[in-house]
């Protein structure tokens, strides 16, 4: 596991105490999610999958939850119908919570459970208020709403 010290980036840096924050928090949750194992890749520019491995969980037995920037997983097996004798028990079964951090304007879009693994599609959609925009220079384009010349109403005629 590797190690990271911080401490000399607080000292000359201002406003970036939450990045500091998730990098500690990463830190100590990478030693504490062993289980269960998961994939994130990129598939597209905006778009990223989970892969989760949760054999033996069904549909029904896993809640997907996202609030704001953390999407959280969770696993709650249903009890066994009859108890069973295990002679080995290698496919873990107990109950798992796992959280995401996830940057803004990222959503899940579907999510799959197929052949024991749990596929989380998310994309990242940024409103078109907050994507950059081009500015002209020098243009006589008009702003909606912003025009300062006197209205015309239709039907009148120009005074001279």
């Amino acid at each position: 596991m590797r190690t990271y010290d911080v401490a000399p980036l607080f000292r000359s840096s201002v406003g970036f105490d939450k990045l500091f924050d998730l990098l500690t928090q990463a830190e100590r949750a990478e030693a504490s999610t062993a289980w269960p194992p998961y994939n994130i890749e990129k598939v597209a520019e905006d778009q990223y999958r989970i892969t989760m491995a949760v054999a033996g969980f069904t549909a029904d037995e896993i809640e997907l939850t996202q609030h704001d920037t953390t999407l959280l997983v969770s696993g709650n097996k249903k009890g066994q119908e009859g108890e069973r004798q295990y002679l080995h028990r290698g496919i873990a079964a107990r109950t798992f919570r796992q959280s995401f951090n996830l940057a803004e304007h990222v959503r899940v879009t579907g999510a799959d459970l197929e052949n024991g693994l749990l596929t989380v599609n998310l994309k990242r959609e940024v409103p078109e208020a907050l994507k950059p925009r081009r500015i002209a220079i020098g243009g006589m384009q008009a702003v909606g709403g912003q025009d300062n010349a006197p209205a015309q109403i239709e039907g009148e005629a120009k005074a001279a």
